[in-house]
């Protein structure tokens, strides 16, 4: 039986989307997509690309396909987020790199999650690639997009809900952060990050805001947090849907993990920020913050880490 979900989520977000104004304004001041300058002296993004890691009992591990993308190998399981292997998305130039991990390199994949149906999350041509019987976990109100395309086992979360998959655990929790796919659909779905295996946080994309400190305390178990550090200018206007590095170095710790993977930069040109200026803030805001330097996953494309799982979970 589907569920029935409300007709908006705007009660849920957590500041108004910007007016007609504000957008005029940005396009005054030059657009969103980095030109010019914001790409001079870029000497090209890291890369790395060993394949994916040999994970053993006891371990789970990322590796970064770009973007919101990661390859996430966790209790047995493989799983998506976000999953963008397109080399272009609407009304986006194309990517800088290439995806970290082919997708003819991928094994099964067990399940996949979404954060949002923005086009720099939700990407159709990807989602064509899937196995209509892989496990897709969603948002509330954006199971029927799957279904009309024929997936079979979609599970539609609320905030504070949470599904299993092949006995791992898949919590949804809030962000602060918006819906659209049309000009007629906005905050018609929801929106936010994932929990998996009570272990790994996985953000979306969120700007910085109170919703951290009660997810680390319903999660006292985080360890390891994807967290998105770019997209972040003009502050005046992102700064209530996407944290620039020093927001995300502190949601870190208030989620209570040790570990931060940097996501959300270097794949597209969203917002006029010189490429690699986020990398550089996250290494200087995680110095900063007094953390130990080998907790900051600052993952090159197609780069992985291993990690023990918590042996309770």
């Amino acid at each position: 039986m589907t569920r029935t979900w409300p007709s908006t989520f705007a009660d849920r977000l957590s500041a108004p989307l910007p007016s007609l104004r504000d957008l005029l304004r940005v396009y005054r001041q030059g657009g969103l997509v980095p030109r010019g300058t914001a790409l001079d002296g870029i000497p090209g993004l890291p890369e790395k690309r060993d394949g994916l890691p040999v994970v053993g009992e006891g371990q789970a591990a990322v590796t970064w396909a770009g973007h919101a993308s990661f390859v996430v190998q966790i209790g047995g399981l493989t799983v998506l987020t976000d999953p963008v292997w397109s080399r272009k998305i609407p009304a986006i130039p194309a990517r800088y790199t290439p995806p970290g991990v082919p997708w003819a390199d991928l094994p099964r994949i067990d399940a996949v999650v979404i954060s949002h149906n923005h086009y720099d999350h939700l990407d159709a041509p990807t989602v064509k690639r899937l196995h209509r019987a892989t496990p897709v976990l969603v948002p509330g109100g954006l199971g029927k997009w799957f279904r009309r395309r024929g997936f079979t086992q979609v599970a539609e979360l609320d905030w504070w809900e949470s599904a299993s998959v092949g006995g791992l655990s898949f919590g949804f929790v809030p962000a602060h952060h918006w819906s659209r796919r049309t000009l007629t659909d906005t905050c018609k779905s929801l929106w936010g990050g994932w929990v998996l295996g009570e272990q790994l946080f996985f953000a979306g994309d969120t700007g910085y805001g109170p919703y951290f400190q009660k997810i680390g305390e319903r999660y006292p178990a985080l360890d390891v947090a994807l967290m998105p550090i770019g997209a972040y200018s003009p502050r005046w206007m992102m700064r209530s849907v996407h944290m620039d590095p020093a927001e995300a170095v502190q949601a870190t710790r208030e989620l209570g993990a040790a570990k931060m993977a940097t996501m959300h930069w270097g794949t597209f040109g969203l917002t006029p920020e010189p490429v690699l200026e986020p990398l550089y803030k996250a290494r200087v805001a995680w110095a900063d913050a007094g953390l130990p330097r080998e907790d900051l996953w600052d993952l090159a494309v197609g780069e992985s880490r291993v990690f023990d799982r918590v042996a309770a979970l």
